[in-house]
């Protein structure tokens, strides 16, 4: 177990302590060897439980020699002392392998995981086959099911092992991949604001240079630079409004990968259907849309007890619908379906909404499905901008209340 390779202890540890309770459970099961080991006499007694404390000595050994050269020693000395046990004293001791079987089942070598497999299969047969003709047919028949899950349960260990192994490798590939994106973020703000903002910057200063030498000489000059600087620097502002623009606004189509993520970081399956590039949309109404599918899916992950994700998205004609549903436990009660304000982060998405004349609605239906519609807007005529904010604004939240469906 690659865990246990790295593992260094200040002072000094019965098992290692990132394992908990699991090695301490294990230690019920020697109780057995103990008890068989009471019915002997004498020196054989002795040497016996001299045997039986220096496989526990292995045992606890073997946890701290996990991918080193040692383990596979102190591994040879636990499968030696079960085949002396269970040789010359009962071939009952044979079962004392379960512990030995779990250490083989640590190897993520398949060379080295086969030799031990090998070896450990020829110290549980040879016992077995000497004392065949005293236990008789019927115990054979009793032990043979336990020696068989024996010998298979080392595949299991390690398949399991493999794959935490891998789980965690994803986990840190994942956020190595997150760790370059922003570091490509980063370049790229960089990038704009030296190609954007330095050219600016610096015809300001040259301007600003060239109205100092113009101030005394030609004064309509220099108030005509100055005038420039203004436009400039307007531009400037302009320019630095863009880019926070870009770098706030959220893109369905990137929610979507977000969204797949988070899914399946939290075991649900993800799927989704539709074209998530909209055409014709407007920047406000995507980046709304996208903030809204962000907080479904965030619901999803915390409340619904979901194994899978459907998210659909479609361009009606006249209007763009995303739908986000789930199999999971539904919406609690009635009443978080009929109003947007009880539910989580409902009413939030429909104050979004509102501002873009969307609705937003949930429901039960073999778990829970949240649509979003927004409206499709065309334009007869290309409005001025200014014209157009106070047209929004002499409507009022009356009118986005209206358009949503609920006062806000």
């Amino acid at each position: 177990m690659k865990k246990l390779k790295d593992a260094k202890s200040a002072g000094f540890e019965v098992f290692p302590t990132q394992l908990g309770i699991f090695p301490y459970l294990w230690l019920i099961y020697i109780a057995l060897p103990i008890i068989n080991m009471l019915s002997e006499e004498g020196l054989k007694m002795g040497i016996g439980f001299a045997f039986i404390t220096l496989f526990l000595v292995t045992y606890r050994q073997l946890y701290f020699a996990a991918g080193t050269n040692r383990f596979f020693v102190w591994l040879s000395v636990q499968m030696s002392i079960i085949f002396i046990l269970s040789m010359w004293y009962h071939p009952s001791y044979i079962y004392m392998g379960f512990f030995t079987a779990n250490f083989i089942g640590w190897y993520t070598d398949r060379r080295k995981f086969t030799i031990s497999l090998v070896l450990f299969a020829i110290i549980e047969a040879i016992p077995l086959i000497k004392s065949a003709s005293m236990l008789g047919w019927r115990d054979l028949a009793f032990m043979s099911p336990f020696i068989l899950i024996m010998l298979s349960s080392p595949f299991a260990i390690r398949s399991l092992n493999r794959r935490q192994q891998l789980e965690k490798e994803l986990a840190q590939a994942n956020e190595q991949i997150h760790n370059l994106i922003k570091g490509e973020e980063r370049m790229r703000i960089a990038r704009d604001l030296h190609d954007t903002l330095g050219h600016t910057l610096s015809l300001i200063t040259l301007k600003s240079q060239l109205v100092e030498k113009l101030a005394a000489k030609n004064p309509e000059k220099a108030q005509l630079e100055a005038r420039e600087i203004q436009n400039t620097s307007r531009a400037a502002l302009r320019q630095v409004r863009e880019l926070v623009s870009d770098m706030r606004t959220a893109t369905l189509p990137e929610e979507l990968v977000e969204a797949q993520i988070i899914l399946e970081s939290a075991d649900i399956q993800f799927s989704c259907t539709g074209n998530p590039k909209l055409e014709g949309i407007s920047d406000l109404a995507h980046n709304i849309i996208s903030l809204c599918l962000r907080e479904a899916v965030t619901n999803v992950v915390k409340h619904s007890q979901a194994s899978q994700c459907q998210i659909t998205i479609e361009s009606l004609e006249n209007e763009w619908r995303l739908s986000v549903a789930d199999n999971g436990i539904g919406l609690i009660c009635k009443e978080e379906a009929g109003s947007p304000s009880n539910s989580n982060g409902l009413k939030g998405m429909a104050e979004r909404l509102s501002l873009i004349g969307g609705t937003v609605e949930a429901r039960s239906e073999q778990g829970t499905i949240l649509s979003i519609h927004v409206p499709i807007i065309i334009k007869n005529r290309k409005e001025d901008p200014t014209h157009e904010h106070q047209s929004a604004d002499s409507r009022g939240p009356a009118h986005a209340a209206r358009r949503s469906g609920f006062l806000a």
